[in-house]
């Protein structure tokens, strides 16, 4: 099992209901994969860096989950099908990332 993080931003013309939705969708999915989730985020509507699909803001999201290897080429052929996502990024993290994504949702949780 190698541990993961997704980052996905979905197009700012959708409802709140469907982001949520949408989310939940390709949670089930990773867990029908055999994931296990360790951590979800939403970062909210954001501004672009650089307009994508003629759109200056995203909703942004990410996942971070355990999981075989090759569940992720499956993922990343639903993310392309699906006209919601404008972008998205898998990274495999290694023991340095992990430790500071640990870090990172300890000081979240403290803020809050």
């Amino acid at each position: 099992m190698n541990h993961y993080e997704t980052v996905f931003i979905l197009n700012p013309v959708l409802s709140e209901t469907q982001i949520k939705e949408t989310v939940k969708k390709y949670e089930d999915f990773l867990v029908s994969k055999g994931a296990k989730m360790i951590a979800k985020e939403d970062w909210g509507l954001k501004k672009l860096a650089y307009p994508i699909q003629n759109k200056k803001s995203g909703f942004y999201h990410l996942f971070e989950y355990q999981v075989d290897g090759s569940a992720i080429d499956p993922l990343e052929v639903e993310f392309r099908r699906d006209e919601r996502f404008m972008r998205y990024l898998t990274v495999k993290l290694d023991k340095h990332a992990v430790a500071w994504a640990e870090r990172r949702r300890v000081k979240l949780k403290e803020k809050a």
